[in-house]
């Protein structure tokens, strides 16, 4: 179903905090739920800490939804 909630929040970044967006429109980069809910009020989004774990509206890539830390060190 990738590719189909317009929605992602991105892998971890080697910083940590994911990058957001919607329609593939970058919103920022959550550190934490409040960033991601900030970003989807911002961007008109109705009740967006209700959606957060809804798949048709919102993509978790690459790491486990509601993890903002820093993304593995590979060698």
């Amino acid at each position: 179903m990738r590719g189909q909630a317009p929605i992602v929040v991105h892998r971890p970044s080697p910083t940590g905090g994911r990058r957001v967006t919607v329609r593939e429109q970058i919103l920022g980069l959550a550190h934490d739920d409040q960033d991601l809910i900030e970003f989807l009020r911002r961007a008109g989004v109705a009740e967006p800490g209700e959606i957060l774990d809804d798949p048709l509206w919102v993509e978790w890539r690459d790491g486990p939804a509601h993890e903002y830390g820093r993304a593995p060190h590979i060698r």
